[in-house]
């Protein structure tokens, strides 16, 4: 009667999981103790009985009218009420248990790794002592183990307090680091310890590796022939795969591959765009020429930012287009007609003969000689050839041509007076001093350049301090901006004089870079065999009626060493020096003797014999006519001596 009582209710859906047999076994003792209930009770309470009845439904199998649909745990299988097999539940059962171990996995793997982590963060690495390197100089190390020590060494720097080790200083890692990297790279030491100067180690790391890696391609549209839009869809159907450059450009288009030469395209050839990396149209964005304009370009070769400031100015105006080869003006000339510029006039001369040549521009663009640092990544053989005396000579040679070419602008323009001055190179002597320099020396001064995309100029490094405002200027770096190392700077000249120095700490610094440039002249001399050592003067006698004395003076005098005089610009190696006018001021040659400019007096002197006095000139200065009045001692200096002269 129970069982037919039960199997009247209604069927209930199993929504347990079958996952184990310890859950169901419960239930069947369940129902086998309340069948046997149910039958004692019926039966009126027979103790015997009862629990013979228990034993036999304990032992026999469980058996209703619903066997067909419950079934044991350990079965396969139920039906729910959408008739969804159990092997398809089972299925997801298996992958959620997969994915869940997974995760566990995944969750244990990075708790090894952090911890692993945090060891080597307070892990002191072992720096190799002399012994322990003296061992390996037969041995060549392999690339692998030397990136391994330099990033090790990296992270020592990083946290040097707590993972240096004992007994080793900072100047032993450094070092260490830069013949590493020195070795790595490939570059000359001093390079690199000229790099780590100026950049942090990780940094500097960075830099070194991005210099190994080719710049992307980049083309310029040439606005004067084409739109942008125009020229990236007539490309792209020859199967050129292109993106436009960034967003602070406009005509720029960044070349990923192509199946056909980018520099013999029709669109090429037709004048349609320029090859043109990058930074080298910074400085052109820089200038902002505008229309009607007088520009000179300095340094024009081969014509890239020449044919962008013509497009820019739309082929109004006049620009002049200045080199100083003239092999690489024949570039300059074929992409000027290539790209349809009208408005520009090529010349070849030195950019310190302006502006004797000519003045009075609106805007001047000197895109500087320099020692081409920030371009490693397209000549590996800079890292060979460039030492610090190279810089030094481009940094002298750039503070002239900045000084002419400041000269050469007119302060009273009503749209310019403007200068931007750029080099393709990262070294602070080429960059932030050479500003400095010119601001001491012209009245200029620093505004904003317009760029957003850079990182401001440095305005301290190592024991020097620069004026605020160079932070105006703007760097760009190969790991930094993905773009050629680049150093703009842009000047607004305020009046047509020289600046006025104000206070002490203007001529300490005159007096610092005068110096330096004093040292490089005469190494320069000296290396030519133009200045001879310490204490060696020239034996020469300037006889006024004697004609042989005098030609043998003049040989003597063109073929031997000369010392120059104390003076604040120090005159290049491709100077000429005005001898013959020099010889008549000493010697008092002629009706009107003039006195020569300061880098064009020389001493001259005779070993053992009384110079005589120079009566027939007519000195303009008073000291001159101090030094002209008084007899000259025997064995010294017949012209004038400064301190340093004598020093």
């Amino acid at each position: 009667e129970t069982l037919a009582a039960t199997s009247k209710m209604p069927r209930i859906k199993n929504q347990a999981r079958p996952s184990t047999k310890a859950k169901a076994a419960p239930t069947k003792k369940r129902k086998v103790a309340y069948e046997d209930d149910a039958s004692s009770s019926s039966e009126g309470g027979d103790g015997s009985g009862s629990d013979s009845d228990e034993e036999a439904l304990a032992s026999a199998p469980f058996t209703d009218s619903n066997a067909k649909w419950l079934k044991p745990a350990g079965a396969a299988g139920s039906i729910d009420d959408e008739g969804s097999s159990e092997a398809s539940v089972s299925q997801l059962e298996r992958d959620a248990m997969l994915l869940d171990a997974e995760n566990e996995l995944q969750a244990l793997e990075a708790a090894e790794d952090e911890q692993r982590q945090r060891q080597d963060q307070t892990a002191v690495f072992h720096l190799p002592t002399p012994e322990e390197l003296a061992l390996d100089e037969d041995r060549v190390v392999p690339p692998g183990e030397l990136r391994d020590r330099i990033e090790s060494v990296i992270e020592v720097m990083q946290d040097f307090k707590n993972r240096r080790e004992p007994g080793r200083s900072r100047s032993d890692y450094l070092d260490r680091l830069e013949a590493d990297l020195s070795e790595y790279f490939g570059y000359l030491p001093e390079l690199i310890t000229l790099f780590l100067k100026q950049f942090s180690p990780a940094e500097c790391l960075s830099f070194l590796d991005a210099s190994d890696k080719p710049r992307p391609l980049v083309i310029r549209t040439n606005t004067l022939k084409a739109r942008r839009k125009d020229l990236a869809q007539a490309l792209i159907k020859r199967g050129v795969n292109l993106d436009p450059l960034a967003g602070w450009s406009k005509v720029g288009l960044k070349i990923y591959e192509s199946t056909v030469p980018i520099g013999a395209t029709p669109e090429y050839l037709a004048g349609h765009y320029m090859l043109q990396s990058a930074a080298s149209m910074c400085p052109v964005m820089a200038l902002d020429p505008q229309e009607g304009e007088k520009v000179l370009d300095m340094s024009a070769a081969p014509g890239g930012k020449t044919t962008y400031i013509a497009q820019l100015m739309k082929n109004t105006g006049v620009i002049i287009a200045n080199d100083l080869k003239v092999e690489r003006q024949k570039a300059t000339v074929s992409n000027l007609h290539r790209l349809g510029v009208k408005n520009t006039i090529t010349c070849c001369n030195d950019g310190k003969a302006f502006p004797k040549v000519m003045g009075n521009f609106d805007r001047i663009l000197l895109d500087a000689p320099c020692s081409g640092l920030g371009v490693i990544s397209r000549d590996q053989s800079i890292k060979l050839q460039r030492t610090v005396k190279d810089i030094q000579r481009t940094a002298h040679l750039q503070k002239e041509l900045l000084l002419h070419g400041i000269d050469s602008l007119n302060a009273n323009s009503k749209t310019g007076g403007i200068m931007v001055y750029s080099t393709c190179s990262v070294s602070v002597e080429e960059n932030e001093m050479v500003v400095q320099y010119i601001l001491n020396k012209r009245d200029v001064k620093l505004v904003d350049t317009g760029l957003k995309h850079g990182k401001p100029g440095f305005t301290r490094y190592q024991e020097r301090r620069f004026h605020p405002s160079l932070a105006l200027t703007m760097r760009f770096y190969p790991h930094s901006h993905n773009m050629d190392g680049f150093y703009v700077a842009k000047f607004k000249k305020l009046s047509n004089s020289e600046r006025k120095k104000v206070g002490k700490e203007d001529d300490d610094d005159d007096d610092e870079d005068e110096d330096e440039d004093e040292e490089m002249a005469v190494e320069e001399k000296e290396e030519k065999g133009g200045v001879k050592g310490k204490g060696e003067e020239d034996d020469i006698d300037a006889d006024e009626d004697d004609d042989e004395k005098k030609k043998a003076l003049r040989k003597k005098y063109m073929s031997g060493n000369v010392l120059p005089e104390d003076d604040e610009s120090i005159p290049s190696s491709d100077e000429e020096v005005d001898d013959d006018a020099g010889r008549k001021e000493e010697g008092g040659v002629g009706d009107e003797a003039k006195k020569p400019p300061p880098k064009k007096r020389f001493e001259k002197i005779r070993k053992g014999k009384k110079k005589k006095g120079k009566k027939d000139v007519v000195p303009k200065e008073p000291k001159s006519k101090q030094r002209a009045g008084k007899p000259k001692k025997e064995g010294g200096g017949g012209g004038p001596s400064s301190k340093k002269h004598k020093k």
